[in-house]
């Protein structure tokens, strides 16, 4: 394919932060010489179609990507943008991850009710203000500020391990949709809060809905939280060359790395697992962990090394893991999901 041929095709789901994303990549693609414009191709995946079934429970684990994948595979599509933490670590043959972007905001917020953020629910009827400004990056709350038995919605096995971990008085609760649709559900009042990733609260231009901030020392991101994954067809060498102006070097070595980690620990079963990687000038840091189902008990690590062994390291750290507890956690998660 040249650029003078035809348009190229870009795969997304049609979620608001599915499209945002894939907007963002086409705006990055345009400005890339020689790359012919884009089109964006809406696909519905079976994540958007179920959902009134936890996420741990649906079979699989490609379930908002498998029907992408297949639209790249059979060419109806040129590339294919996804979140990189929806992406399975082991892609189907003849696909490739062609550009990993620069990641933004990789923490957990929560996000208060109406009533809640306006003091109604907090214990001793303190009042809470909402004038804290968050262009600093400041948050008008503490995460400390939800009331003992406050109903907290989330989907990710993840999430719910390390809040029963932080905080077991709170109720915690499923929650399923896309961005909107889950602070529609707060707003509702059928939750006093919900657990988001910051990057899909921040692209969305809804910053000012973040309440607080989950401290890095009790909640490490999902592996790759707030990175952009593109996707293309192995040995197409223009696509490849457009795709790859919008590498992101340190995004992708933390990420690879991250990526091995979760791939060594998985062992086809999901499982609430956290890392976060970061290249400065010492090079890669990989923070991991791994909880059981209940929050009850967890193993913890970190290592570091040249940001070029990142598959290594993240390998490392989770054999590393296993040997010190980890592999008790995983088998007993591993009897769960065998026996739903």
């Amino acid at each position: 394919m040249t650029a003078s041929d035809r348009r190229v095709r870009i795969g997304t789901r049609g979620s608001a932060l599915a499209r945002w994303q894939a907007e963002h990549v086409a705006s990055a693609l345009m400005a890339v010489p020689g790359a012919p414009d884009p089109d964006l191709v809406l696909i519905k995946t079976e994540g958007d179609r179920i959902q009134d079934v936890p996420l741990s429970e649906v079979p699989g684990k490609a379930f908002f990507t498998k029907e992408i994948e297949e639209a790249l595979l059979g060419r109806k599509v040129d590339l294919a943008v996804h979140s990189l933490k929806d992406l399975a670590t082991e892609m189907p043959p003849g696909l490739t991850l062609g550009a990993v972007m620069e990641r933004e905001d990789p923490r957990d917020v929560l996000l208060f009710s109406p009533s809640l953020s306006q003091g109604e629910s907090l214990s001793q009827g303190e009042s809470l203000s909402y004038q804290k400004s968050l262009s600093s990056g400041e948050s008008p709350f503490s995460p400390e500020d939800l009331p003992p038995g406050a109903k907290v919605g989330t989907s990710s096995l993840r999430r719910q391990a390390l809040l029963a971990r932080w905080r077991p008085d709170l109720e915690i609760a499923e929650l399923r949709g896309n961005v909107p649709t889950r602070i529609g559900k707060l707003d509702d009042g059928q939750y006093d809060a919900i657990v988001l990733a910051a990057a899909g609260v921040k692209r969305l231009g809804m910053s000012h809905r973040i309440s607080a901030y989950l401290p890095f020392e009790f909640f490490l991101p999902a592996v790759s939280q707030g990175a952009i994954g593109i996707q293309a067809r192995a040995g197409e060498a223009d696509i490849m060359e457009w795709v790859g102006g919008l590498e992101h070097a340190d995004t992708r070595a933390a990420t690879t790395a991250e990526r091995a980690f979760l791939r060594t620990l998985e062992g086809g079963c999901q499982i609430p697992v956290a890392a976060f990687g970061e290249c400065g000038e010492a090079g890669l840091r990989l923070r991991g962990r791994v909880c059981s189902l209940d929050g009850n008990r967890g193993v913890d690590g970190e290592i570091g090394g040249p940001p070029e062994e990142a598959e290594r390291l993240g390998r490392d750290l989770a054999e590393e893991l296993i040997r010190g507890g980890g592999e008790e956690i995983l088998a007993e998660i591993r009897a769960v999901s065998n026996g739903k």
